[in-house]
């Protein structure tokens, strides 16, 4: 046989070789990590429940889920020894550095200005009014106090009054709530 025609069987040989070596490697890593558990240190189970190691045997290793509560589980089936600091995290919620993570109450503290948030909403700006309007409206107050609806049936019939600029014959535009039956 010619090299040519062995040439795929040594690569395939080979690749083999490489993917049971890292394998191993890793079953190694995690039966150390297993050996190098402690009482009192926090683990992760592979079914993905969080407890404190409270005893370590040979083959087996004993939880502490909660107050009053102990599971026995087999050294196999601990996924991760987690620090404590990652355990308190996750368990208890308890953050190592929160301080540098909180986020101010007050919007001025992001502006870096001196001015807090109440004195910049009581500046003599002229408000933003960000309601939906028609384009031949009339953008006073006056016209929007104009076009509400009638109260009583009386004041239906009669005819509304009309805002200054616009004309006596047209209807008043319908908003939400109004019909035609009477």
């Amino acid at each position: 046989m010619s090299l040519v025609t062995l040439l795929p069987f040594i690569v395939l040989i080979g690749a083999m070789f490489l993917m049971t070596r890292s394998a191993k490697k890793k079953q190694q890593q995690a039966v150390d990590m297993r050996n190098q558990m402690q009482p009192g240190s926090g683990v992760r189970t592979i079914g993905g429940m969080y407890a404190t190691v409270k005893e370590v045997n040979e083959d087996t290793v004993l939880l502490d889920a909660g107050p009053g509560v102990d599971l026995l589980f087999a050294k196999n089936s601990i996924g991760a020894v987690l620090s404590d600091d990652e355990y308190n995290r996750i368990v208890h919620g308890i953050e190592h550095d929160l301080k540098s993570d909180l986020v101010p109450d007050d919007a001025s503290s992001l502006t870096k200005t001196d001015e807090p948030a109440d004195d910049a909403a009581a500046s003599d700006d002229k408000p933003v009014d960000l309601g939906k309007k028609d384009a031949d409206e009339p953008s006073t107050p006056a016209a929007a106090k104009a076009d509400e609806a009638p109260s009583t049936s009386a004041e239906a019939d009669e005819e509304p009054s009309t805002p200054t600029g616009a004309k006596a014959d047209e209807e008043p535009k319908k908003t939400d709530g109004e019909s035609d039956a009477k």
